[in-house]
């Protein structure tokens, strides 16, 4: 696909990496493609960063046909800029795609427009320690006619930003609440698609956790409220017992690039991992005896992020002394290690530009 590249006239100073944090800096460019019922994708461009102009009566402003994905270019020591499994996040928005009636991009084409658009700001990835270029590819349905239908006219963009952290604690743990109330989706729902709606459901339950000292909550099953599902907006794993377990996959959960990546590295290191239902009745047994060793989300913004502290029903458990675990600390390391490019990659992961 033919790109066309629109250099902007006024290039930004590119903040320092101490002031970075998460999403606040943009790049000086974005790149943007439509798509048109009988036409397919078309209009590929490189455009200087800045507003979207929409018709009032645009599908996503009404219909939230929106969806988005989340992924990092890393600077390593040598000074070259890599992907890290960029065609897991490119397979992730054509299955969101499909679920919520918006247009696939073939892989070669979305591959191809990215690695460009990363080309072109790869001077933004910032050497810091515990930096990186965030990307966010995202894609709305634009029909300028009001009523509920599948989408015939798309935009698809993608932004870059600087960033840091995610959390303002790092790597060190966060203290989480388990959620009584708000559920965040249903099997047969929207759950497993990266789209905006799942995320503004879930901001009531964030903030009511955020005004009592916790940084994110745990999500029970919208269905039976015992299972557990997610952290936050991060997939969740627990060490009981000596065993690594997460929620199995069965269409309420994002199927997160990340955790995939952790399940692949504890297998190949023998470490035990299953993945299953987990009862919140079950946790708190293993809160309670002790046999709750370790537990995490794990998301492409965190990467990892350890919990130190659990609350249930008003009650609050440590999670290893409220520091972090020996399992929690060797994966974060190995996968910023190969995100880095700190460590040998034997998985094939990575993508140099």
């Amino acid at each position: 696909m033919n790109i066309a590249i629109t250099k902007t006239a006024a290039p930004k100073e590119k903040p320092a990496s101490d002031i970075l944090g998460f999403g606040k800096y943009f790049t000086d460019h974005m790149f943007m493609m439509d798509y048109t019922a009988g036409e397919g994708w078309h209009n590929a461009r490189i455009v200087p960063f800045g507003p979207i102009a929409l018709h009032p009566a645009s599908t996503v402003l009404h219909y939230g046909s929106e969806i988005f994905e989340g992924l990092k270019a890393y600077r390593r020591a040598d000074g070259k800029v890599q992907l890290f499994r960029p065609l897991e996040n490119i397979r992730r928005m054509n299955r969101s795609a499909e679920r919520m009636c918006l247009p696939p991009i073939p892989e070669d084409v979305a591959l191809q427009t990215l690695t460009e658009f990363v080309r072109l700001e790869q001077e933004w990835t910032p050497s810091a320690a515990g930096t990186s270029l965030y990307l966010r590819p995202f894609m709305f349905g634009n029909d300028e006619t009001l009523g509920v239908h599948a989408v015939h006219n798309a935009t698809y963009v993608i932004i870059a930003s600087p960033v840091g952290s995610y959390y303002k604690e790092g790597i060190n743990p966060v203290k989480i609440m388990i959620e009584t109330e708000d559920v965040r989706a249903v099997r047969g729902g929207t759950g497993e698609a990266k789209c905006g709606g799942n995320y503004a459901a879930s901001n009531r339950a964030g903030q009511r956790a955020e005004e009592k000292g916790y940084s994110q909550v745990l999500w029970l099953d919208g269905v039976e409220r015992k299972y557990i599902e997610e952290v936050g907006a991060m997939n969740v794993m627990f060490k009981i017992a000596g065993e690594v377990v997460t929620p199995m996959l069965a269409g309420s959960i994002l199927p997160g690039i990340t955790r995939k990546s952790i399940i692949e590295v504890l297998k190949n290191e023998g470490i035990p991992v299953c993945e299953r239902r987990i009862s919140m009745e079950e946790l708190a047994e293993a809160m309670e005896n002790g046999t709750l060793e370790e537990a995490w989300g794990c998301g492409t913004a965190a990467v990892v992020s350890p919990i130190g502290e659990l609350n249930y029903n008003g009650k609050q458990y440590a999670v290893n002394n409220g520091e972090i675990g020996p399992v929690t600390q060797h994966l974060y390391d190995t996968l910023t290690g190969i995100q880095w490019g700190k460590i040998e990659d034997t998985y094939g992961w990575t993508m140099e530009l």
